[in-house]
């Protein structure tokens, strides 16, 4: 493997073809539409959103690197098993916006599904905008093999002027690990359906990064509210709804959560452990990483408030241990996805979605968002 790579670094080097799709800062979301459109006409008053990392349809599948497992490749019968499940569950719920994370398009472990499409064609919703945040021809180790997964904004109603946003890479990694890495992003889209007189409506998804140890994940919500910031602060004071997958706990959170993450045969937190936290698992890899999340919740809404963000209720993340077949395994643990907006969420609407766990390592949130209606 170790010659594989570096005969591959070489080439690259030489200016061959490149098996990894590179990003501008600021490009164009790529766009769907379903095959058959069901009728949604916006007139006036509340409109539902939701937010759910669906971990590209494998559900609980002990996927390799997340999961303490070894597997890559799920085959395709369960995959559209899985999908049709998520397509029900987004049915039940009858949200007018969804903002989805880790969603395949092209990928050879979820067999070539587009996950976009097949969303679109199998519920209400009618419109959607995708932005990649790992796309690669090849990728060489573990069998992973072909890729392009990301994030994705559907909606009942037509979206514009989708936008691809650029979060920055990792620093904590060797050059070849990073070129062959994930690309996260901001995805952002117009909804004009919903524009309220002169404000304009948007749609805000995001991923941020989970396993960096260096302070990437500041970085990476620092552009989060710079690009909420502009839409917010715009001379029109244009409304938004956002939310995602921010792999961050709320302030005041527990922060530790290597122990809880290990796996079978790693070690932490002992003078012979090779580190003595497990990546993506300590939260506090930079001064004032509990807090990270406050510029959020000081200046926007928040559809679960701060009164019960860390309410066991409102955990959004199904880890690992839960995959097993045992009663006393933890189910959920913490909360790492949100929704925010600079409009008004119905008193009480926010929900967490916690009967959906075996769906995704993650659970969907909605609420219901008050635009001027009865």
């Amino acid at each position: 493997m170790k010659k594989f790579l570096s005969i591959l670094g070489v080439l690259l080097i030489l200016g061959c073809d490149p098996f990894v799709t590179e990003f501008e800062d600021s490009s164009d979301a790529v766009m769907y539409e379903a095959n058959s459109k069901s009728d949604a006409t916006y007139d006036s008053g509340d409109v539902k959103v939701v937010t759910w990392n669906i971990r590209f349809g494998i559900a609980r599948f002990p996927f390799f690197g997340d999961s303490c497992g070894d597997d890559v490749i799920l085959d395709d019968d369960t995959i559209e098993q899985n999908m049709a499940a998520i397509a029900d569950s987004l049915n039940a719920m009858d949200a007018d916006i969804v903002l989805l994370q880790e969603v395949d398009v092209s990928s050879k472990r979820t067999g070539y599904m587009d996950q976009v499409q097949y969303l679109l064609d199998n519920t209400n919703l009618n419109y959607g905008c995708y932005a990649s945040m790992w796309k690669a021809d090849f990728i060489p180790s573990d069998g992973i093999g072909r890729i392009d997964a990301g994030n994705a904004i559907l909606s009942k109603y037509k979206l514009t002027d989708a936008e691809r946003i650029q979060l920055r890479l990792r620093t904590d990694q060797d050059g070849l690990t990073q070129y062959f890495y994930l690309r996260r992003n901001i995805v952002k889209a117009k909804i004009p359906a919903l524009t309220q007189g002169t404000q304009d409506f948007y749609a805000v998804d995001i991923h941020a990064t989970a396993f960096a140890t260096d302070d990437t994940k500041q970085q990476h919500i620092d552009k989060y509210v710079e690009t909420l910031a502009e839409i917010h602060d715009g001379g029109d004071g244009d409304l938004f709804v956002t939310g995602g997958d921010l792999n961050s706990v709320p302030p005041g959170s527990v922060t530790d959560f290597c122990l809880s993450d290990m796996c079978d045969g790693e070690d932490y937190h002992t003078d012979e452990a090779e580190e003595y936290h497990k990546e993506g698992s300590y939260f506090e890899n930079f001064e004032g990483e509990p807090d990270i999340l406050l510029p959020l919740y000081d200046v926007y809404n928040s559809a679960i408030d701060s009164a019960s963000y860390n309410l066991t209720e409102h955990f959004t993340h199904a880890p690992s241990t839960s995959m097993i077949d045992d009663t006393t395994a933890t189910m959920y643990d913490r909360k790492l996805d949100y929704l925010f907006t600079n409009g008004t969420w119905d008193s009480g609407s926010g929900r967490t979605h916690q009967a959906a766990w075996e769906l995704s390592d993650h659970l969907p949130v909605s609420a219901v968002l008050n635009l001027g209606g009865e």
